[in-house]
C-alpha cells in the first residue's frame, strides 16, 4: 500500500523559509516521477515542483523558480521543498504526489493524472 507522508508545515512571515517533507512507503521513489502541488484557498491546486530520474531533473512553476527547491534522498525515500523568501501569495495547503506511469515528468502534467497523494501539509505566510 503506498502511502505519502507531508510534513514541515506551519506559519511564518513574509521572507521567511519552511522545509516541507513528503515521507513515501509502499512505494520506491527513485526513478518516479514526484511533485509536490498546492491548493490556496478558494483556488484550484497547481503544481510547483517536480523531480525524476534521481534527482536530476526538475520542473518549477514560474511563481516559485529561484525561491523553491526540490530534492529528495532515496536512501530515506523522501522528497522535500526547500521553499524561501516565502511570500503571502504561498499561503495554501501543499501536497505530495506521484504516479508510477507518469513518464515525462514536469509541472505541466495535470493533478488528475497522479494516482497517489499525501494528506496535505498546511503554509501559512504572513505579510
Amino acid at each position: 500500500q503506498v502511502q505519502l507522508v507531508e510534513s514541515g508545515g506551519g506559519s511564518v512571515q513574509a521572507g521567511g523559509s519552511l522545509r516541507l517533507s513528503c515521507a513515501a512507503s509502499g512505494y520506491t521513489i527513485s526513478r518516479k516521477c514526484m511533485a509536490w502541488f498546492r491548493q490556496p484557498p478558494g483556488k484550484e491546486r497547481e503544481g510547483v515542483a517536480t523531480i525524476v530520474a534521481a534527482g536530476r531533473t526538475t520542473y518549477y512553476a514560474d511563481s516559485v523558480k529561484g525561491r523553491f527547491t526540490i530534492s529528495q534522498d532515496n536512501a530515506k525515500n523522501t522528497v522535500y521543498l526547500q521553499m524561501n523568501d516565502l511570500k503571502p501569495e504561498d499561503t495554501a495547503m501543499y501536497y505530495c504526489a506521484t504516479d508510477p506511469y507518469i513518464y515525462s515528468c514536469s509541472t505541466s502534467i495535470p493533478s488528475g493524472r497522479f494516482g497517489y497523494w499525501g494528506q496535505g501539509t498546511q503554509v501559512t505566510v504572513s505579510s
